[in-house]
């Protein structure tokens, strides 16, 4: 069992950026040049790492490989992203690796890209990208090519070797547990749970009761053995169930027009652990985008239209104003729900306008990640 965070150290110390890593400060799949430049790294270093695993992170300044950690990113469909442009697509996993001198908000991205014996390509364009496009590592720089055999197999004894000088200890295990619960989280409601008496998750949060279930807000939850953290809110509500051999945890979101008291039910996620020391994780969509009234949905958005006019001019906004600010994502999100067209790229356009204004920028972070959770997981359904 590999220790993420003592692997991205080792990637970090081997040297600069190569032919089976790659690393970036932060990812933006918010738009279509985003999402080309990620997919053509991915299809590079799969096409030149025919035989073992290559490896993106993110979160990394390039200049002098210091952590500043990203955002939690907790997207498991992006497999899907890959599988709707690339021919031949390799299977990839992003994991969020936590480090002691980051905010708990803040992470450092894993992606790890499977060894595939096939050329990877694009099937469809994106951005600049044409279809039938090629590409490979040639040292630190992706490249494109007409080779459509696999490339080298230089690489594979450099990986094993990182990968097995990364290997998970007793006392990493024993180490991160004690961190977690009396460092990082000594303040709230904490527990853990051993599974196959070799997994260890732990939790925590606010905890409030109601009927017979538990629900947390605040919630932060970590596989301590290959450290990762596998799931973290600073605002939805969760209900976390187990049982000897899975781990459940189903998010609700708060969304309403003008109140955050109504919640739905937005993912399941299911984590099975396995006796020969292997785990899946499952991930359902549950949620039902709410339908409003068109007349009332047009009216609030035609008034939010207005609020990000008068912001984009740079005019100060009155008390009143301020208030609709802290429901504007949500509500466009709710408008691009409820089909009005335009509504999601006004949201995605107004990030800049967001940023100055701390909990309101989180509220659009949460939105995005809910729009690209819905997009991703109607690809996986088609």
């Amino acid at each position: 069992m590999i220790n993420k965070r003592l692997l991205i150290k080792n990637l970090l110390a081997h040297n600069d950026e190569c032919s089976f890593y790659d690393k970036k400060r932060q990812l933006n799949l918010h738009s279509r040049e985003g999402k080309g430049k990620f997919l053509k790294h991915i299809c590079a270093l799969s096409n030149s790492n025919p035989t073992n695993n290559s490896y993106i992170v993110v979160g990394v300044e390039d200049s002098d490989n210091e952590i500043v950690g990203d955002d939690f990113f907790d997207d498991s469909r992006i497999q899907n992203l890959v599988n709707a442009f690339l021919e031949n697509p390799p299977k990839i996993q992003y994991e969020n690796v936590p480090f002691p001198n980051l905010p708990k908000d803040k992470v450092v991205g894993l992606v790890t890209i499977k060894p595939n014996n096939k050329v990877s390509f694009f099937k469809k364009g994106i951005h600049t990208i044409v279809a039938n496009s090629i590409f490979k590592r040639v040292g630190s720089n992706t490249i494109p090519t007409e080779d459509k055999i696999p490339f080298s197999k230089q690489n594979i004894e450099t990986v094993i070797s990182i990968e097995n000088n990364s290997r998970n200890s007793i006392g990493y295990t024993l180490e991160g547990v004690l961190d977690f619960i009396n460092i990082r989280h000594k303040d709230m409601f904490t527990d853990y749970k051993v599974f196959k008496e070799l997994f260890v998750v732990c939790w925590s949060g606010n905890k409030k009761k109601v009927k017979q279930n538990s629900y947390f807000t605040r919630v932060d939850i970590e596989l301590i053995n290959e450290q990762i953290k596998l799931f973290y809110s600073a605002q939805d509500e969760v209900l976390i169930e187990y049982d000897e051999n899975s781990f459940i945890i189903t998010e609700y979101i708060s969304l309403g027009l003008n109140d955050k008291t109504s919640y739905y039910p937005l993912e399941k996620v299911t984590i099975t652990f396995f006796d020969n020391g292997y785990y899946k994780i499952e991930n359902k969509i549950l949620f039902e985008p709410p339908i409003f009234n068109q007349r009332i949905l047009h009216h609030i958005y035609n008034a939010t239209k207005s609020l990000l006019a008068k912001m984009d001019k740079g005019l100060i906004l009155d008390e009143h104003e301020k208030n609709d600010l802290q429901n504007l994502p949500s509500i466009l999100m709710i408008c691009h729900l409820n089909g009005f067209e335009n509504a999601k790229q006004r949201l995605i356009d107004a990030k800049n306008l967001l940023k100055p204004y701390p909990q309101v920028y989180l509220n659009f972070k949460e939105s995005l990640r809910v729009l690209r959770k819905m997009k991703y997981d109607k690809l996986d359904s088609n």
